[in-house]
């Protein structure tokens, strides 16, 4: 039987400003990637999405961005490798702090929007990104898209690593994700996301936008949360993986 872990990006409320359908969407998956309070996220937020994780058995990851939550962490800045790797380590530390609280261990670190982007342009992003996990605990993996700098970076850290997909994101023909100024990039519908998901799992390739196909590895698949079809897109994505003999489980 082919396995899969099903991930979304969430805990991404701030303060009296609310994104997402946690509540919902934790009990679809069987990892979750949560702010850090860089690109959103607060304490109190934070504290709350750990506690509903461990409610619902859904392993949990740290989802570090750039310091931008006016820009929600999708805009590139210009920052230095020194820069990246004490911001990861940082917020690293923050989840993990609330993690214990709860006796609970980190299950993983996955980059969150301009700073994932940056570390599939840059190579020396993706290094420092890579050396703050691995510094911060050896056994801990970082998240990645195949095929590219970020995978070469793993590598060369030595950092263990997983590889992710994205159903509801659309693909340029060199693996990379589509910008979500492109028409078509961002898929909405369910059933679209839904038979993309059995495509990357069963088949390892899907139409890229710009033509042609895409080679697709991956051992987790993500939804983002702050999609407002989040919870319908996670549910038909499950659904059809396990209705396709797919089993849903964190790695």
């Amino acid at each position: 039987m082919k396995r899969i872990d099903l991930n979304a990006d969430d805990g991404e409320s701030y303060g009296r400003w609310k994104l997402g359908a946690d509540e919902t969407l934790f009990p679809i998956l069987s990892s979750v990637n949560l702010a850090t309070g860089f690109h959103a996220g607060d304490p109190l937020t934070i504290q709350k999405s750990v506690r509903l994780a461990k409610k619902h058995g859904v392993a949990p990851g740290a989802h570090p961005g750039f310091p931008d939550l006016v820009g929600f962490g999708r805009r590139d800045l210009a920052v230095t490798p020194e820069q990246v790797y004490a911001d990861v380590l940082y917020q690293i530390g923050a989840l993990d702090a609330f993690l214990k609280t709860e006796g609970i261990k980190m299950h993983h670190v996955k980059p969150h929007g301009a700073l994932y982007l940056q570390m599939v342009r840059k190579k020396e992003t993706a290094v420092a990104v890579a050396q703050a996990v691995k510094d911060y605990d050896p056994e801990l993996p970082l998240v990645l898209l195949f095929g590219t700098p970020m995978e070469e970076a793993a590598r060369e850290v030595g950092v263990r690593y997983v590889r992710e997909a994205f159903p509801d994101r659309a693909y340029l023909s060199d693996g990379r994700l589509s910008p979500r100024s492109m028409e078509g990039s961002l898929i909405r519908d369910p059933q679209k996301a839904a038979e993309r998901a059995v495509q990357m799992v069963l088949e390892g390739k899907i139409p890229a936008l710009d033509g042609g196909e895409v080679e697709v590895r991956a051992e987790t698949l993500c939804v983002h949360g702050d999609n407002p079809e989040a919870v319908e897109i996670a549910r038909a994505v499950r659904q059809a993986l396990e209705a396709a003999g797919v089993e849903i489980a964190a790695y």
